[in-house]
């Protein structure tokens, strides 16, 4: 059986180093806390597994801290909903190694010193995120904390860390890959056991681990139902598991052999994983999808090399970039070749100009794009080719590429269920500005940037079943959301008898 000790140290970074001496391993120390926010899961995290192993080697308790930003980013109840009812298994289940829950509400540059300082910590476990938002949190946080206080920050989300990869902003896939691929023996590896802490949290601040999950989902629901919730993926780690390897839909199980073949045919959505919103909220391990995976390649090598492309190399690159290049969201963060290009061709005369209001609602000339838009707005995930053609369209109907780049960020944030996410950034980035991408034939409008059109798609799919499918759903979806209004009105109508 491994040991907890097996986290490795090029996992972990030193945010804050105490001014305090450790006691020795027979004296009680104080409390570590893991403040939990991307990797929202018991099985499978690197920053629990330190978090526990630090405390059991310092004869310290342990707790966890979960802190619920407002609408973080602009997410609505598809976003919240998902991560809350998520949140709620992950409640149940963590206190069954007896250890405590916290969920704080505000901001967490207030909320997490405030803990910090009530409990008495020595020792703040974290994880990472690469998004400019949460790491100025994290430093405001780490000023506000106590000179006794020691911080670690954890990449539990990638397989191999962002810091280890690569110390700089790599141009393109090509110029990652070999890096990653190299570290890939050390770092992945099989996880070690999660055991419950020696020492138990006793007394402290248990009035604040009681949680009434189905008032407050309830409540960010309602608030943000612009947005409902979408039916498709059930929340939490267990789900996660079950889609990456169940028995009935698996994808490592059922699903798997069509990958490298049809996962870029939109007609086919049921060749993709399906794992993006449990990765985006961390609910699943990266490292354990690439792991399960590597099992099976003898049967199907090419998908599998396909799958932990998109899944280590693709998403470890976006993470890159977003922590590498500040302005990970603007056209100044793209390469001077593609800025002066698409400034060269901002003027430039478009067809069609549409407001932010009518793609929104999907009524623009092109039925194929109109497709793509109400498939994310109403089943809150857009097949991957379409995200590309969508995107390049809005930079083709838009006054210029800062509008673009802000409708298109906009919208995915909206809308997608893994939205506020750096893949999604970064995918932004690539079909507008070019990122880690080269410079094509230049054309009006979109410069040098690589061109997608109508008829290209038409080619490579068949695009009218592509657009009944989305149709379907729409006309599904809607009914069952009228089906359900009514079910609400006519229960305040005629509430039941006591």
């Amino acid at each position: 059986m491994a040991s907890t000790t097996a986290v490795q140290p090029g996992r972990i970074r030193i945010l804050k180093k105490s001014s305090l001496r450790l006691p020795d391993s027979d004296q009680t120390a104080g409390p570590v806390v893991y403040w939990m926010f991307r990797d929202q899961r018991l099985r499978d995290n690197w920053a629990l597994i330190h978090a526990v192993d630090l405390a059991n080697r310092t004869n310290a308790p342990v707790a966890v801290v979960f802190n619920l930003f407002d609408q973080f980013l602009g997410a609505k109840a598809r976003q919240l909903g998902f991560m809350l009812k998520g949140l709620r298994q992950l409640h149940r289940q963590i206190e069954s190694l007896q250890i405590p829950f916290f969920l704080l509400q505000g901001d967490a540059e207030e909320t997490i010193p405030e803990f910090l300082k009530e409990c008495g910590a020595l020792h703040l476990v974290t994880d990472f995120s690469p998004l400019r938002e949460i790491r100025s949190c994290k430093e405001e946080v780490v000023k506000r904390t106590s000179v006794s206080l020691t911080v670690h920050e954890v990449d539990a989300h990638n397989v191999v860390p962002m810091w280890a990869a690569s110390g700089k902003l790599e141009y393109s896939a090509r110029t990652i890959r070999g890096k990653i691929n190299k570290l890939l023996p050390e770092y992945l590896v099989e996880f070690p056991e999660l055991e419950p802490p020696k020492k138990k949290w006793v007394g402290m601040m248990v009035d604040k681990v009681v949680v009434d999950w189905d008032s407050l989902i309830d409540k960010v629901v309602r608030e943000g139902a612009e947005v409902p919730e979408v039916e498709w993926c059930v929340p939490g780690e267990d789900a996660g598991m079950e889609v990456l390897m169940g028995s009935r839909e698996g994808f490592l199980t059922k699903r798997l052999r069509n990958y490298s073949t049809d996962r870029n045919n939109p007609v086919k959505p049921k060749a993709l994983s399906g794992l993006s919103p449990y990765l985006h909220f961390g609910q699943i391990s990266a490292q354990r999808c690439a792991l399960e995976a590597r099992k099976v390649r003898n049967t199907y090598p090419q998908a599998v090399d396909t799958f932990l492309e998109e899944l280590i190399v693709r998403r470890e690159l976006s993470d890159n970039f977003c922590y590498y290049q500040p302005q990970y969201d603007s056209l100044e963060g793209a390469w001077e070749w593609a800025r002066k290009s698409l400034t060269d061709h901002a003027s430039d005369k478009r067809e069609h100009t549409y407001s932010l209001e009518q793609l929104e609602k999907g009524q623009t000339a092109d039925p194929l794009w109109n497709a793509s838009q109400l498939e994310m707005v109403y089943q809150g995930k857009m097949h991957g080719f379409m995200r590309m053609y969508w995107a390049k369209k809005i930079l083709e109907w838009t006054k210029g590429p800062e509008e673009a780049l802000s409708i298109s960020i906009f919208l995915n944030n909206k809308y997608e269920i893994d939205g506020r996410d750096p893949s999604g950034y970064v995918g932004c980035m690539w079909s507008i500005c070019g990122v880690h991408d080269q410079g094509w034939k230049e054309r009006q409008v979109f410069g040098k940037i690589r061109y997608m059109n109508y008829a290209g798609c038409k080619r490579k799919f068949d695009v009218d079943s592509y657009i009944s499918y989305v149709k379907s759903l729409v006309s599904v979806t809607k009914k069952k959301r009228k089906a359900e209004e009514q079910l609400t009105r006519d229960s305040i109508d005629h509430p039941k008898a006591n």
